[in-house]
């Protein structure tokens, strides 16, 4: 961007890309419905000892939920989360899937309650036969493209504190990857433009940017 437009600095480029990716959350978007899978990832170095969601140094914890239709994917929402405590996963939940949906996990603990919030819970369990990644397939494939994306575009340089503005931009881009009108999309953009708070360089250096 920096070149294109012929910008002098880079800090008014890489503001610019920011201010953008705060417009790619829609303040009025619509929960996901249906039947939806929903699981944790980190994001980071590998996760020593198979803990979850407790002292994972130098990994960020985030939790994907990807909407089914039939057996395609419908839209996505990803943020990034404190831990994988029942209070972090079911504020998650309650934000981003229409309360009546059909949740769809596995089996840790965090979910248990989650039908008392107004949502039923289908529970799928790990064996020897079956991987992680082959009981919840749609969510996985999500976390593969996302982990792939940030390594190809960005080469893994993305800190942890802005880490949510490019989950953000991930899925704007991934909740649009059918559409034929490309022209339409930057209309869109443009739209939220014009309703989202203001961001500047000194709000984004002084604060991690959060989704909506």
């Amino acid at each position: 961007m920096q070149q294109i437009l012929g910008l002098k600095s880079y800090q008014t480029a890489w503001t610019w890309l920011h201010k953008i990716r705060t417009a790619m959350v829609n303040p009025k978007r619509s929960k996901l419905a249906g039947r939806v899978e929903i699981d944790e990832s980190y994001l980071g170095g590998e996760l020593e000892g198979g803990k979850r969601g407790r002292g994972a140094e130098n990994k960020t914890l985030i939790m994907i939920a990807t909407e089914l239709n039939g057996k395609k994917l419908g839209r996505i929402r990803i943020s990034v989360v404190r831990d994988a405590s029942s209070d972090s996963l079911h504020q998650f939940v309650m934000e981003n899937v229409t309360c009546g949906s059909e949740i769809v996990t596995d089996a840790w603990e965090g979910y248990s309650g989650i039908q008392s919030k107004g949502y039923s819970h289908t529970i799928y369990k790990q064996s020897e036969t079956v991987s992680e990644d082959e009981l919840l397939p749609h969510v996985h494939l999500v976390i593969s493209l996302l982990k792939r994306w940030l390594l190809g575009t960005h080469q893994g340089a993305v800190s942890e504190k802005h880490l949510q503005a490019y989950l953000d931009e991930f899925v704007f881009r991934f909740n649009r990857r059918t559409s034929a009108k490309r022209g339409l999309l930057f209309y869109r953009l443009l739209e939220n433009a014009m309703v989202v708070e203001p961001v500047s360089y000194r709000d984004l250096v002084s604060k991690p940017m959060s989704s909506t």
